[in-house]
């Protein structure tokens, strides 16, 4: 019965509809030619999975710039930053990309040195912390910045690591979860931090460190959810990462492990691309970029200190910075190739 009545209304749609196109086809041509003419004011930004993600502040920022000037946010997710990275150069002009959001400075060279990105100095970058600007043509603009540390489970670990060279200490055998260089932005930077710390002794470093590593996760979304499951009691992340715990689990219990000798600091950037096939749009969400509607999204949303003076959480009370700030030199490609042959043969061990 409910299926004949269906079958019914159907059909005495399609005979209203088949009139009424009858009666006024004019009408209805200039309707379709009007809808099809409208185009959607788009920007495509490329970036990494966490940015995105239900918890990260890519949604909200999103609806905020859409709402401020009518231009939809298609996010395009690359994994982790350093596939982003790698993506880009490899599509290169051909890049369905405006805006690339989530490089570092351990990425810098590359990402500079291979024309691909465009100066712009945004509206409101007189307003961002001069210690964050590293690149003074603006085709790295700040967006966020925090420090690479190791964060502790402290029910499982009482003494936590007080240097890189603590953690080879045989008490944190198969304890560590680190990222791959090759495709993770922490990765990479810790990779540089212990050849700062170690010089051309670095192989040596982390022949000695291969007997605490659990495993080597492609990006830090994956590491760090291996920590949180319990997998092992040390991770490599952020200062900042402790506040997501205070803020959204009311623990204390995860804390970021100080090292003596300071911390490499990371400041993440967003960049015109200049192939990119809404310049205009574009830019106008990196002026947006350094307004508090998207700076205030940070704290909570990829839990990093903004770039300008905002207030920040009652959270962030636990996240400690760094009295010693690291700028370690980035590892080459021939080196992350030597690191990756060098890890591949003690791992398998």
């Amino acid at each position: 019965m409910f299926s004949l009545l269906r079958k019914k209304s159907s059909f005495g749609f399609v005979m209203l509809l088949t009139i009424y196109l009858l009666a006024a086809p004019e009408s209805f041509a200039r309707a379709s030619q009007q809808h099809a003419a409208t185009p959607v004011s788009e920007i495509v930004v490329w970036t990494y999975d966490s940015f995105t993600s239900e918890w990260g502040p890519g949604p909200e920022i999103s609806g905020r710039f859409e709402e401020a000037s009518g231009i939809h946010v298609r996010w395009v997710v690359h994994g982790d930053a350093g596939e982003v990275l790698a993506r880009l150069l490899l599509e290169g002009v051909d890049a369905d990309a405006d805006v690339v959001l989530g490089l570092d400075q351990n990425m810098a060279a590359r990402a500079l040195r291979s024309g691909l990105l465009e100066a712009y100095k945004p509206v409101g970058a007189d307003k961002l912390f001069p210690e964050s600007i590293f690149d003074a043509s603006y085709r790295m603009i700040p967006f966020d910045y925090s420090y690479f540390a190791v964060i502790y489970d402290s029910e499982r670990i009482v003494q936590p690591p007080t240097s890189l060279e603590a953690l080879c200490a045989p008490e944190y055998e198969r304890s560590l979860i680190l990222m791959d260089p090759r495709t993770s932005s922490p990765g990479l930077g810790f990779l540089a931090w212990t050849k700062a710390a170690y010089g051309s002794g670095w192989k040596d470093y982390w022949g000695r460190l291969a007997p605490s590593i659990l495993t080597i996760a492609d990006g830090w979304s994956s590491g760090y959810g291996l920590f949180t499951a319990g997998e092992a009691p040390l991770v490599l992340s952020y200062t900042t990462s402790p506040g997501y715990h205070v803020e959204y689990e009311d623990t204390e219990r995860f804390k970021a492990a100080l090292f003596d000798a300071g911390h490499p600091i990371q400041v993440e950037t967003a960049s015109l691309v200049a192939a990119g096939k809404h310049k205009e749009n574009a830019k106008k969400f990196l002026d947006f970029m350094l307004t508090p509607a998207f700076q205030e999204t940070i704290p909570l949303g990829n839990w990093m200190y903004p770039v300008i003076d905002i207030p920040l959480p009652d959270s962030f009370r636990v996240n400690p910075k760094s009295d010693t700030p690291l700028w370690p030199e980035a590892p080459s490609d021939a080196e992350l190739s030597e690191w990756a042959v060098f890890m591949a043969e003690r791992l398998e061990r």
